[in-house]
This record gives C-alpha cells, structure tokens and sequence, in this order.
C-alpha cells in the first residue's frame, strides 16, 4: 500500500466516521467541517451554512483554474448493515463504509493530497445533494468565482463522465365525478380511467423517442413510480394522483417534454407539479450541448484522465454547467456499490484518483499557468 492511500485511508476513516446522512439532514457546521479545517494546513476555508443540513467548506490554495466539487451527505443506512456503517473496514481489496464508494472516499483523498502538495488547489465540499434540494451549489454559485472548469467527484470507475441524463419528478391529478359505476361511462368521469389511459399514452409516446441519442445514450428513460385514487370497484373515481419521472437526454428540451406530458390525453390533468428537476450534462442550450462535451473531452485529455461512456444518473456537474463552466464527473468507486449495505470502494480505485489528484497538482503547468485554458475552447 503506497503511503498516499495510507494517509487517503486515514482520511477516510475520520470521515466515514460523522454521521452526515441526508435525510435526516442534522448536519452543522462543526463536527466534519471541524476535522476538515484541522486538516487543510495552508487554504483559506470558508464554512457556510445554508440551512436544512445544506453546509459547504470552500477552500482555497493560491490561484487554481480548477475547482475540485464532493458531497460529503451520504443516505440512511439500510438494517442489513453487517457492521457499523460509521466503521470504516479495509479488507485486502477494499474499504466499507456508509459514504465510502459515494463518495467520501474522493474527499479523502483529495484532503490526502492537499497534505503532500503546495501546488494551487481549490475544493469544493457540500452537504445536500441527497436532499434534491441543491441550496449548497446555488448558494456557491452566486458570487460567481472565476474557474475555467469544474470537476464533480461522483463514482465513475476513475474515468471522465462528460455526458448524463437530466431528472424531472412530477405530480399530477385528475378529477372525476363520483358515482354508481353500473352506468355507461364518459371518459372524463372517473379519475382512474383518465390516469390509465394518460399512463398508456405516456408510455407509447417514451416507447416513440428510442431513437434519440446523444454521448452513448439512447432514448427517454420513464417511470411512473405512483397511482393513487378511486374508492371501491362500483364507485366512480373522483380523483386519482399520479407520480412519475423521467430522465432527458441532453439534447431533448425539458420544458417541451413536460408540456407533451401535460397534454397527452383529454380531459387534461387539472394539477400539475414538477417537484425537482436536474439539468443534463452538459446544461443549458440544447444545440450547443455537443460543442461542450467535446470541450470537457478536450480538459480530460489534457489531464490524462481516460474518458468513460455517458451514464443515466444525475449529478451536480449539471449546476455548474448551467452556470457556464465547462464541468465532468470523476471519480473512484463503482455507482453499482452506492447506496447498498456495507457499501465499499475498491482500494486500487481510491489509490489511482488519489495519485491522479496528486499528478494534477503537483504538475507544474498547474502552479506556473492555468492547467486548462477554457478561451481556447471557445
């Protein structure tokens, strides 16, 4: 074991350690942000409170182009934990821990490698991406700080994610009129029919975008996760909810979609609430998405980090690249392991991003000039 994942490893286990789980958001400005501070000799750090267990540690070393981006919330633990989640274990070939994979492992090692360097480094770490209430990001973003581009740690099997879809999460209802169902029916009277026939059209109308494709990925991912209505089989519904979700691809028009969907079938739904919504990556104009990828490609190659296939979840790198910087996704651990009891990353993937950090900041042309110069992108 190389003594940067040693100290990565060290790193790790004070961090996997505070409990930061989102829900239920009980997370302040002491505890982790205090053992963060301890351990960033030479940054200015900056601790913000945003509310609802929305905190974020900005830290900043000389004059870097390029801002390093964690979230440090983790989700609950499950009740099939064999041990402590807040324990980290290392085996021989990885180390388990609530948040190890996604994606305190990242912060550890960039804390490990802000430790042995003094070239300019910049991080980012936040508290609420488990929440989809992005306060830290947005809060961030309202100064505006001067960076060509911004890289998102999330687990990407230590490849550049340049491309992922967006997510859009709705409610809606439908009304009906109660009656004896015994009589022949109008469409528009019982709620649950309207809801059914609009599941069918929403369903054939996903089924007709398979065709669409953007950085590897193809088609409209859709799901209606819920339907709630009616009261007994021999009554008419007045009423039905309906929950559903989908994810864009970056070239589709979010707003387009959500108004084919509202629209699909009548009578039309006499609510309807888009609850959260995430951009795709790369945001923003949908005809000059391409451009930008290639411009995120183009920072990767620079760095030597291999480039990876476009993935189907959400990240925060879509903030940013709403905001206007080029942003990837990078970082160790595989998304399959988020998420699931005695999550684990690999320790060669935690120790190939902690020396890649390490390359990145020690190489000269990241103290001497920018690393990345985003006005020869256009």
């Amino acid at each position: 074991m190389s003594a940067l994942l040693d100290d990565t490893l060290r790193h790790l286990r004070a961090l996997v350690s505070y409990d930061t789980r989102n829900p239920p958001r009980e997370i302040g400005t002491g505890g982790i942000f205090d053992y963060l501070r301890d351990n960033l000799p030479g940054f200015d750090v900056t601790v913000t409170d945003y509310g609802a267990g929305a905190v974020t540690l900005y830290a900043v070393r000389g004059k870097p182009k390029v801002l390093f981006n964690v979230h440090l919330d983790t989700v609950p633990d499950s009740p099939h934990w064999t041990a402590s989640p807040h324990e980290l274990r290392v085996t021989e070939d990885r180390a388990i821990g609530l948040g190890a994979c996604d994606i305190k492992g990242a912060a550890a090692a960039l804390v490990a490698v802000a430790n042995v360097t003094k070239g300019d480094m910049a991080l980012l770490l936040s508290t609420d991406e488990e929440a989809n209430d992005p306060r830290c990001i947005a809060g961030f973003l309202k100064d505006k700080p001067a960076y060509d581009a911004i890289i998102v740690a999330e687990p990407t099997k230590g490849e550049a994610v340049l491309a992922h879809r967006g997510i859009h999460s709705v409610q809606m209802r439908f009304k009906g009129s109660a009656g004896h169902a015994s009589g022949e029916q109008k469409p528009s009277d019982s709620a649950v029919h309207q809801a059914v026939r609009w599941g069918a059209a929403a369903l054939d109308y996903v089924e007709k975008q398979a065709h669409e494709r953007f950085g590897g990925l193809t088609g409209l991912r859709f799901n209606i996760g819920r339907v709630d209505g009616g009261i007994k089989a021999n009554m008419i519904a007045p009423s039905a909810d309906v929950r559903f979700g989908f994810r864009p691809l970056p070239t589709m028009a979010p707003a387009e979609l959500l108004h084919t969907f509202r629209t699909l079938v009548e009578p039309h739904p006499v609510s309807f609430e888009e609850l959260f919504h995430g951009d795709s990556l790369p945001a923003g104009d949908t005809a000059t998405a391409e451009a930008r990828r290639l411009a995120a490609r183009d920072l990767a190659d620079e760095l030597n980090i291999p480039i990876g296939n476009a993935v189907d979840f959400w990240t925060e790198a879509a903030l940013f690249s709403a905001a206007g910087y080029i942003s990837f996704v990078y970082g160790p651990g595989d998304i399959a392991q988020a998420h699931t009891a005695d999550e684990w990353v690999s320790l060669d993937q935690l120790g190939h991003y902690a020396d890649t950090i390490y390359r990145i900041i020690s190489d000269k042309s990241g103290q001497g000039r920018p690393v990345f110069d985003s006005r020869a992108h256009g």
